[in-house]
């Protein structure tokens, strides 16, 4: 299924007790995953204009797919890949609605967003993303490249955010993998 049917309430996906907390959780994702490892990295897989996905267009403004900045990571905790980030930002957006957007490298965006008193962070969606999403070929695709293989029927959970800064509007996914729930299992077991 190319499409993934967004839901405003984390209930309407049914995750699994041990991921509610990272989909729902306030504030930023990386100071979360930094708090549960040792070693937190951003791995920058590509920067670049790309086409936006269909369910993305409507949300940044556009009548339909188009043309996106678009930004793709890793966050690595301990080295394993744990969540699969996906960014887009209307080209018409401005160094100045987002001006180290294009900087970033490998530092990481959640850090700049929460850390800019002039963004503004919308509401949190939540989809369950099924084998033939495209974000879920892009994450399966880096994580073989890393040597991971993920069973072809598990099931991803996604949550997505709208921001704002100026006029300029940047829509941030981050597909949670299998990973992420053994951070949790490592923190309550320390």
């Amino acid at each position: 299924m190319r499409q993934a049917q967004w839901h405003a309430h984390v209930n309407a996906v049914n995750a699994p007790p041990a991921l509610r907390h990272w989909l729902t959780g306030g504030g930023s994702l990386t100071a979360k995953l930094k708090a549960h490892s040792q070693a937190f990295r951003v791995q920058c897989l590509h920067q670049h204009t790309a086409r936006c996905l269909s369910d993305e267009a409507a949300i940044i403004g556009l009548h339909r797919a188009g043309r996106v900045w678009e930004r793709e990571v890793l966050l690595r905790c301990d080295g394993r890949p744990a969540v699969f980030g996906h960014t887009v930002v209307p080209m018409q957006a401005t160094a100045t609605d987002w001006p180290l957007f294009s900087a970033l490298g490998e530092r990481s965006l959640g850090t700049t967003l929460f850390g800019d008193r002039m963004v503004r962070r919308g509401e949190l969606g939540y989809a369950r993303l099924r084998a033939g999403h495209p974000l879920v070929q892009r994450a399966r695709l880096a994580l073989a490249q890393d040597g991971c293989v993920i069973d072809d029927q598990a099931l991803f959970y996604a949550r997505r955010c709208l921001y704002q800064r100026h006029q300029g509007l940047l829509l941030v996914t981050e597909v949670f993998l299998p990973a992420v729930l053994e951070l949790s299992l490592n923190a309550s077991a320390a």
